[in-house]
């Protein structure tokens, strides 16, 4: 495999990480199973991370459509999201890790919510990787919450809707202060956005793996990487600008 270049590395990756419940299926196993086996993937992609010395990662976890999932599976996806936590956490103090949760934390069961925060407040101070865990996440919400609280500061006068620009917008959103992803990942061979990330994703790069998440591995990613290197990012300039601004 060709070497990286550690001088265009992806700032944030973010992975739509899909195809749990039919690598199960495929094995003849409880959907569970499936879930399990993921939560694996994402301790290899979290090291990996760590060792590529990426700066953001984003986990698209649980949406706010999952919510319509059979009751079972939701209380089973969310027992084993606590113990991921629970067992992790001394892992992400003594590896540098911060932990995020993106989404709409006030949705999430009781005991989830504590030891998440406790996550949180206990990786606060840590300066390696960011791990955003994008949980009860949709797209559309998070905009709408970003337009309901920037309506509330006009209508109190904090602030001047002719001051509104993407910046104000950038600063109402979960991901506030981090950039935007370079690179969007979504396995399990399907081709959309599934409402993650909207406004940041504007000008990601997308690459799309028919490998299901719990098959996806270290090697996967440095595959995506390589891809993503690969690519010319013009940002809506010519490829001639593109590449006095963005030299690979």
């Amino acid at each position: 495999m060709p070497e990286l270049d550690t001088a265009a590395m992806p700032r944030h990756i973010a992975i739509i990480m899909d195809g749990n419940g039919r690598w199960a299926e495929k094995q003849g196993k409880p959907r569970l199973m499936g879930h399990q086996a993921g939560v694996k993937s994402v301790q290899n992609i979290v090291r990996a991370a760590r060792e590529l010395d990426i700066g953001v990662l984003t986990l698209y976890a649980f949406s706010t459509e999952n919510w319509k999932r059979p009751p079972l599976e939701i209380q089973a996806l969310m027992g084993l999201l606590k113990t991921f936590l629970e067992s992790e956490l001394a892992t992400m103090v003594r590896n540098n890790v911060s932990l995020r949760c993106l989404g709409e934390k006030d949705r999430l069961p009781t005991e989830v919510s504590k030891i998440m925060e406790r996550a949180i407040r206990e990786t606060a101070e840590n300066s390696g990787l960011i791990l955003n865990l994008a949980l009860s996440y949709g797209g559309r919400n998070e905009i709408t919450q970003a337009v309901q609280a920037i309506t509330q500061k006009c209508l109190t006068g904090i602030l001047n809707p002719e001051v509104i620009d993407q910046a104000v917008i950038e600063q109402h959103l979960y991901t506030a202060g981090l950039p935007d992803p370079d690179l969007l990942i979504r396995t399990g061979g399907e081709t959309r956005l599934s409402n993650f990330l909207l406004w940041q994703a504007s000008y990601a790069e997308l690459y799309f793996t028919e490998i299901l998440w719990p098959d996806f591995r270290k090697q996967d990613l440095l595959i995506a990487i390589l891809d993503f290197q690969k690519r010319q990012r013009r940002f809506g300039k010519t490829s001639e600008q593109a590449e006095q601004t963005h030299p690979h």
